[in-house]
């Protein structure tokens, strides 16, 4: 009798799937526990660089620095549970580059608002992604845009990354004859900034995984040994995340003059998000025979709930993260992929000190090099066809020199929208172009 209920016992493990096959469809997607662990890692170790760089460009805005580290690590892990469990893709979030940028530099810097009005503009842009997933408007949406202007978007937000890491590093300063000039390269901080952006670009070469990581540390601890940062050790408690905590002013983001702005944060995760998708589910032959990724909705709601919750927390827009694609080529295909990441995050709560030394010309060359990175876009456009090449030009170009990612947006869309009319080429202007150029010339014209 024992015998038998050992065999079914035996038989009932073997045609049961274990839990984690039950969750994230391990062998229908021909991988392993192992294998989308070792993905998790490598993901983690490719980005975990937000973690050092969006306290220090949130602090610009007057955030706690401290709140703002544990807010990422929260963010970041709250968004890869969601993507792994509810969509169960690899794919890992965390707050955004280049919109944590123009969050602290143009909202709050030159446009005067309070991070709290800046927070609920971040958190409404999220509700209305939700809101377009939901109602599956987002694909008529990412349809109805040219190609050029997404690709110009991307390009566009590049080039204000690259003009902020120029100037926190003092290696591009302002003047009063030609705007911006050469600014002092014997300066410590100018030298130190060029030797992480150095460093970065000739690891990411050799393909050496955490690049921009490493980058960062070294040039800590070389500023450390010249005494230009105090040790402040390595692990202690989680900072307080009271400072930022649910302090997000969503009635003050309702203001006319944030409609240009919640237009940004959700035009940039938008396109950014669907374009890191569609890349790094192709890389993982994830796409079905029509080139579409199946269950693609849900993705984009994990997107856009993570950057719901991520202003809730204290952070700026949450995305999905291109270097996802590192783990994918580690051989990551499930949702499990993103948990480990989740996990990893959660654990780099621990490790404040540490974040807390980085200097901002420390993380001014990973800033740099990541522009690098997004700038490559342009190589996509039609430069044979100036009704495509000019407009985006003119959004990645204005992106920087008007120092701001919302103006460079509607001037590209104005332009398109402009220059193909007047070639008699209105055919190829959606319904959608034409109406969002009209909201941002009565925009620059009445507000």
């Amino acid at each position: 009798m024992t015998d038998i209920r050992t065999q079914a016992a035996a038989s009932s493990s073997v045609t049961q799937p274990s839990l984690l096959e039950r969750l994230f469809k391990l062998s229908e997607r021909e991988t392993t526990v192992r294998r989308e662990v070792i993905a998790g890692v490598t993901t983690f170790l490719t980005m975990a660089y937000i973690i050092f760089v969006n306290p220090n460009i949130m602090a610009a805005a007057g955030m706690d620095k401290g709140a703002v580290f544990t807010a990422t690590c929260l963010a970041a892990t709250i968004g890869c549970l969601i993507m792994g469990l509810y969509a169960n893709y690899p794919f890992a979030l965390a707050p955004g580059m280049g919109l944590n940028a123009f969050f602290s530099f143009v909202v709050v810097g030159e446009m005067g608002y309070s991070w709290q009005v800046a927070l609920g503009a971040v958190f409404i842009s999220g509700v209305v992604f939700l809101l377009l997933s939901i109602f599956k408007v987002r694909q008529w949406i990412i349809d109805s845009i040219p190609m050029s202007l997404r690709q110009a978007l991307a390009a566009g937000v590049g080039l204000f990354l690259a003009i902020i890491a120029l100037k926190s590093a003092g290696i591009v300063t302002a003047s009063p004859a030609t705007l911006v000039t050469l600014g002092d390269l014997t300066s410590s901080d100018a030298i130190l900034a060029a030797l992480g952006f150095f460093v970065i670009s000739a690891l990411a070469y050799r393909r050496m995984l955490g690049a921009v990581m490493i980058g960062i540390l070294v040039v800590t601890v070389i500023a450390l040994a010249m005494g230009k940062v105090e040790y402040a050790g390595i692990l202690s408690a989680p900072p307080s995340m009271a400072p930022t905590f649910l302090q997000l002013d969503i009635a003050g983001a309702f203001e006319v003059g944030m409609i240009s702005v919640i237009f940004a944060f959700l035009f940039v995760d938008l396109f950014d998000t669907a374009g890191t998708l569609l890349s790094t589910a192709d890389r993982a032959k994830l796409l079905d025979e029509k080139g579409q990724l199946p269950g693609m909705g849900k993705a984009l709601m994990a997107d856009s709930s993570a950057s719901a919750v991520g202003s809730l927390l204290g952070s700026s827009t949450t995305t999905t993260y291109v270097e996802s694609t590192a783990g994918v080529a580690a051989g990551g295909r499930t949702g499990l992929t993103a948990v480990v990441c989740a996990g990893l995050f959660l654990l780099a709560l621990f490790f404040s000190p540490l974040v807390g030394m980085v200097p901002a010309y420390a993380t001014a060359g990973a800033l740099l090099y990541v522009a690098v990175l997004m700038t490559s876009g342009l190589s996509s456009i039609d430069w044979d066809d100036i009704t495509e090449a000019a407009p985006a030009v003119v959004a990645a170009v204005m992106m920087p020199l008007s120092f701001s990612i919302a103006n460079g947006i509607a001037l590209g869309f104005i332009a398109y929208a402009v220059i193909k009319t007047l070639s008699g080429r209105s055919k190829d202007v959606s319904i959608s172009v034409y109406l969002l150029a009209a909201l941002f010339i009565a925009k620059f014209m009445f507000f």
